[in-house]
This record gives C-alpha cells, sequence and structure tokens, in this order.
C-alpha cells in the first residue's frame, strides 16, 4: 500500500491520532512496536494561525517517528489553508484532515465530525489544502452526523476528487460518538466502489489480532488504524502484526515486560518534555499499563498524584517486584 509516495507495505497498521494521547512520546513506543503510521494529536487551525504556544508545540516530529503525519482540523477554509502550510512547514510525510472527531465543542461550531452537516465545504477545505501543499493529504472522517445521514459512500468519490490521497473512515456517526460497535459494512461499500482509487483505512472498536484479521480478510481495507485500544497496550502492533503473518496469538506480555516498556515510555516523555510536564501527561498512561491487577488501587492512585520523577521510577520498581515473575 502506498500513500501518495509513501510506501507502507502489505496491510499496514496505523496509530489513530488522539488528543492528549499520541504525543511524541507515545509515537515513540508505538513505532517500537512496529506501528506503520503514526500522528501527532490533531491541532487546531486557529491556534497554529495565532501561533499559540500549545499548538505549535504538537508540530514537533523527529525522524523515528516516519512516516508521520500532521493532523489539524476546523470550520473555516482559509484558516485551514493556511494551518496546512505552517503543519507542511515540519516536515511531516504527509497532512491529514480531522473531519471525525465527535466531541461536542468541537463538531458543534462546524469542525471535526461537525463537517458531515456541510459536505460541499468538507470537499472544499481538501482541495484548497491539496492545491496549498507538495505533500499528500489524506481525510479522516465518519459515516455521517446521524443514521438519517449515512452520506460516507458518495462522499468519498468527492474527496478523491478533490485530491484527497488517502481515506481513513471511522465506522461510526457523530452523534453515536464512540457508543455502541462499529459498522464496518458502509466502510466495506466505500472500499469496493470501484470508482474509489486512492486507499481506504478503516477505524473503530480494533482491541484484537483475531478483530483486526478479521476486518481486513471481510471488507479488503488497505490499511487499519487502532486507537483506544493502545492505551497502556502499545504492544497491539507487534501482536496484530505476528497474528497476520502467521496466524499464531502472541502472548499479552507479562507484569515485569510492562513495567519495562512503562518506564521507557515515562523517561522517553521527561526526555521529549521536561520533568514537570512529562510526569504529568504520563499519569494517563501509566495506570492503564497495569490494568487488572489485584490489589491495585492504592499504588494506581499514588502513580496518578506523584510529581516525582524518581519516586515514579520506585513506583514501577516497586510494582514488578510485588507483582511481577522472579
Amino acid at each position: 500500500m502506498k500513500i501518495g509516495n509513501i510506501e507502507l507495505g502489505n496491510r499496514p497498521l496505523f496509530l489513530a491520532p488522539m488528543e492528549d494521547v499520541t504525543d511524541p512520546s507515545f509515537r515513540f513506543i508505538c513505532k517500537t512496536f512496529g506501528a506503520d503510521m503514526v500522528y501527532t494529536e490533531f491541532i487546531s487551525s486557529d491556534g497554529l494561525i495565532r501561533d499559540a504556544g500549545k499548538s505549535v508545540e504538537k508540530l514537533k516530529i523527529n525522524d523515528a517517528e516516519r512516516p508521520v503525519g500532521i493532523q489539524i482540523y476546523g470550520h473555516l477554509v482559509d484558516t485551514m489553508v493556511e494551518a496546512a502550510k505552517i503543519a507542511a512547514s515540519a516536515k511531516p510525510d504527509l497532512i491529514d484532515i480531522n473531519f471525525g472527531c465527535p466531541v461536542k465543542k468541537i463538531a458543534n461550531r462546524g469542525a471535526g465530525s461537525g463537517m458531515m452537516r456541510e459536505p460541499e465545504k468538507m470537499v472544499e477545505i481538501t482541495r484548497r489544502t491539496v492545491e496549498a501543499v507538495d505533500i499528500p493529504v489524506t481525510v479522516k472522517t465518519r459515516l455521517g452526523w446521524d443514521e438519517n445521514s449515512l452520506i460516507i459512500c458518495e462522499l468519498a468519490e468527492k474527496l478523491q476528487d478533490a485530491g484527497a490521497a488517502a481515506l481513513t473512515i471511522h465506522g461510526r456517526t457523530r452523534n453515536q460518538l464512540y457508543k455502541g460497535e462499529a459498522d464496518w459494512t458502509l466502510i466495506g461499500k466505500v472500499k469496493s466502489d470501484s470508482k474509489i482509487k486512492i486507499p481506504v483505512i478503516g477505524n473503530g472498536d480494533i482491541d484484537s489480532p483475531e478483530k483486526a484479521k478479521a476486518q481486513f480478510d471481510a471488507h479488503g481495507v488497505d490499511a487499519i488504524m487502532i486507537g483506544r485500544a493502545t492505551f497502556g497496550r502499545p504492544w497491539i502492533f507487534k501482536n496484530v502484526r505476528h497474528f497476520l503473518d502467521t496466524n499464531e496469538l502472541l502472548p499479552e506480555p507479562d507484569v515485569n515486560e510492562r513495567v519495562r516498556i512503562a518506564r521507557l515510555h515515562f523517561e522517553k516523555s521527561v526526555e521529549v518534555k521536561g520533568e514537570r510536564v512529562g510526569v504529568m501527561e504520563m499519569r494517563r498512561h501509566l495506570s492503564c499499563y497495569f490494568k487488572n491487577l489485584p490489589d491495585f488501587k492504592e499504588t494506581r492512585l499514588k502513580l496518578v498524584t506523584e510529581n516525582s520523577p524518581q519516586k515514579v521510577l520506585e513506583l514501577l520498581d516497586y510494582i514488578e517486584k510485588r507483582w511481577g515473575i522472579h
């Protein structure tokens, strides 16, 4: 599979762009486990235009992450075009347009999946962005605004004609948010449309190697994007790849291995963001690495409140000693 000139191999696995999750340290960890494509957190076009610190900070990428995409969102055509130019100056491998975020404060002002109510504007933003930058522009979106407006099949062709180099489809409507089950049938319908020549990437509810293989086999998508199932499980990319290649399931990492991974992730976060921010932003990840451990509540509370990097590392050592294999 290729996006523009980016060679991604057969049945590649993508890390979904997620706010407050896919920062440089998490992208690094997912890459080490075989994610074929990673993305930044989504970035506000307004923030980039205003040179807002938080938005500009999210543009930071490094060569170890490649191929890496920068994802932007917004609802104004000219602002999105200018933001794409700024993002392109950071030298990503592609620009991705977020037409899929269902969060109320974003969708209700017409950005993210709010764009599903203005499909012609989606097409215009895509076309203008493609014209403005010299790297591939891709689009991530949903099936429609609600079950009465499932527009993805006709929209996909229009986005392709506007120059989108690939299309990622989350198998839910905006109104579903993340509730219920993702519906992959319409994703498969887009992929099987003979008019669609660009890669189609499926997204939604992939949380195991078996589900990934089933959706590849059933719907013929070019790639699969994994989101929430990566929380505390960046090794899911390795496990899915192994299953796709061998039809054999790898065991989940034991506590000792999870401590090793969490420590590596934590140290990378502190290296990239400094001690204070690095510790704070790892809290959402650390407890996820150790879900379902018995009698873990007290230790979990310490993990998500500790401010000292050294104390966090000591807690990880304690977890290994108490719950690990010796």
